[in-house]
């Protein structure tokens, strides 16, 4: 990253979209909730079981790092929705999934892995409860949908340093947990 224009534009992108994380979360929640494709609806799910993962990852000091992550993870699933079902790409959803060109911009090398972990993460689970089940169980989905609102409502936007090094730091984060 040796480019200082383009610096500075993820210094001005990320805060903002550390402050549009809890609106970002309900977003995708909305389409879990839709009548929106199925494979949609899957990757919408499993980016936002991420953020229960993640919030119970997250290490004391790296609150915006790890939020980074939660906002690129989002964008990506988005990305890879519209990508299984255009007609998902709309409104505030196509505009996350969008976005995903600038996680990919910022990420350049670290891309591939980040995209390929958002895909599995289909399969994966969150405090014991796995994209099926909350995609074949209404009572599970109304659960996790609460759940989803109710942080997002509580979502306290991270301070974002911004600095070069903070960039670097965060490639650096997302390197070492994607490797």
């Amino acid at each position: 990253m040796s480019d200082t224009n383009v610096d500075a534009k993820y210094l001005e992108v990320f805060p903002q979209w550390l402050r549009s994380l809890g609106e970002d979360a309900k977003t995708l929640s909305g389409v879990v909730s839709s009548d929106a494709p199925e494979e949609a609806k899957r990757y919408a799910a499993a980016g936002l079981n991420y953020i229960f993962k993640s919030l119970d990852l997250i290490p004391d000091g790296v609150d915006d790092l790890g939020y980074c992550d939660d906002a690129f993870v989002l964008r990506v699933a988005a990305a890879l929705a519209c990508d299984e079902a255009p007609a998902a790409r709309q409104g505030a959803f196509g505009q996350l999934a969008g976005d995903a060109a600038q996680v990919k911009e910022f990420l350049d090398d670290v891309y591939g892995p980040l995209e390929s972990y958002v895909k599995n993460l289909r399969k994966g689970a969150a405090r014991g409860r796995t994209v099926d089940d909350i995609l074949g169980n209404a009572g599970e989905r109304a659960t996790f949908l609460h759940e989803v609102s109710a942080w997002a409502d509580g979502y306290q936007t991270p301070s974002f340093t911004r600095d070069v090094k903070t960039l670097i730091k965060l490639k650096s984060f997302l390197r070492a947990k994607l490797a």
